[in-house]
């Protein structure tokens, strides 16, 4: 077979048989599993504290004994201790934010960054792109992986990048215009920014060459979806990834069947596990992803925990299982009054409202000894004449579905077109103003 990020064709891996890549995997687990071990001293003292070896690895069954990492572990580790290459074999650098923290760094060598590209061509390949399409990068360029992730793997499959990165969103608008690019890759929720911009400059969205936008780097459902295909014209095709594990192009989407984004499990190994108890569980079972890389140098990543919630489904577009929609994450869950409610639960109930736009903020705060809930959200731009009208109606409808189907009364807030910020790149959906316990 033809590499994919030649543009022409799968990679063999891809529609390989289950036993093959199984077999790569047990290969790759044990050599990732010792560059670790005999590398870095954070989980040498890990391995040796649960009993267990690299050489303890003879199926893939074995991994469950070994233990996890956590994100703490890189931040107590900062900046380099967790790398197992000298620092000057290191080619390149990412960090997290650090906004609730430490940053979390990851290094990268140069077979890293090859691999990485390739991964990124591939997702792009299986999303429908081919060589020769534009290209429009809007996530963020520097610390963040988005941008230059994107960055290399279009140009490893003969795309002609334009490097917009984030923010200067009349300006994105101008260059789609202008540029006319058949693919975008932006955060799903920056996509609703460029239609409120495009609105806002009376351009129709679904006027542009676009055809494929990936979309990536914050959860965003089914209904999330059809609002982006529909207003732009496109397929909104799912990418996925962690900087901890190697940026975006860990997994993605096929453009043949959208189901959910396939994982590169050539390179990484996925497993589901209860959150509470750790508990690995099968495949078709609710829980938090783990994932352990198979071949990475500079930052072998054993065991992580995303904290992503999902489950692993079985093979379709191509050989290797897949991930649902990302359902939230295991430390995004808000505790009201005893009822366990993520951000994309009430999301999705604003998206059902035809009058509703996707910008929302959710406000926790408390209330007494009580907890309290303000869901604000915009009115649709189209709807903006009728909204004196039907404001107390929508508002009231909200609330009544919040409190039906997910169990808490919210005080729902109609707020001005604009009245809530747009991020940049992923977007804040969340403020819980409550004390700590």
């Amino acid at each position: 077979m033809v590499a994919a990020s030649q543009g022409t064709a799968y990679e063999a891996i891809e529609i390989a048989s289950r036993d093959e890549i199984s077999a790569l995997q047990v290969e790759r687990l044990r050599w990732s599993l010792h560059q670790a071990y005999d590398h870095v001293d954070h989980y040498r003292r890990k391995f040796d504290e649960h009993g267990v070896h690299p050489d303890d690895l003879k199926t893939l069954a074995d991994l469950s004994s070994f233990p996890f990492t956590i994100k703490d572990d890189l931040r107590e580790n900062y900046p380099f201790k967790m790398f197992a290459v000298p620092r000057e074999k290191v080619l390149r650098v990412h960090a997290s934010s650090g906004t609730t923290g430490q940053p979390t760094v990851v290094g990268y060598t140069q077979n890293d960054i090859d691999m990485w590209a390739t991964l990124m061509a591939r997702s792009i390949y299986a999303a429908g792109g081919r060589s020769g399409d534009m290209v429009h990068v809007g996530y963020g360029y520097g610390l963040f992986t988005g941008g230059l992730g994107a960055h290399y793997g279009a140009e490893r499959l003969g795309c002609t990048v334009i490097p917009m990165s984030g923010g200067q969103t009349e300006k994105q608008v101008q260059l789609i215009a202008d540029f006319q690019p058949d693919i975008i890759m932006v955060t799903p929720s920056y996509m609703l920014n460029l239609a409120d911009e495009f609105g806002r400059q009376g351009v129709a969205a679904d006027s542009t060459r676009l055809r494929i936008g990936l979309f990536g780097a914050e959860p965003w459902s089914e209904l999330m979806r059809r609002e982006i295909e529909t207003t732009f014209g496109i397929d909104a095709i799912d990418l996925y990834g962690l900087s901890e594990v190697i940026g975006p192009g860990v997994a993605s989407e096929c453009a043949e069947s959208k189901d959910g984004p396939v994982i590169w499990e050539d390179h990484f190994y996925p497993e589901i596990i209860d959150p509470s108890s750790g508990e690995v569980l099968p495949d078709g079972s609710h829980g938090e992803l783990v994932f352990t890389s198979l071949s990475k140098e500079a930052l072998p990543i054993v065991r992580y925990r995303t904290r992503d919630l999902t489950r692993l489904l079985p093979p379709t577009a191509r050989s290797m299982r897949r991930i649902d929609k990302i359902t939230g994450r295991s430390d995004d869950m808000l505790i009201i009054r005893g009822v366990n409610v993520f951000p994309s639960q009430i999301e999705e109930l604003i998206l059902k409202q035809p009058m509703l736009s996707p910008h929302y903020l959710i406000e926790v705060w408390r209330d007494g000894h009580l907890d309290a809930v303000d869901v604000n959200v915009e009115i649709k731009r189209e709807y903006r004449y009728r909204l004196a009208v039907d404001k107390e109606h929508v508002a009231n409808t909200l609330q009544h579905h919040i409190k039906s189907f997910i169990g808490i009364t919210a005080q729902v807030r109609i707020i001005d077109i604009g009245g809530i910020e747009r991020s940049l790149g992923k977007a804040r959906r969340v403020i819980d103003k409550r004390p700590p316990e």
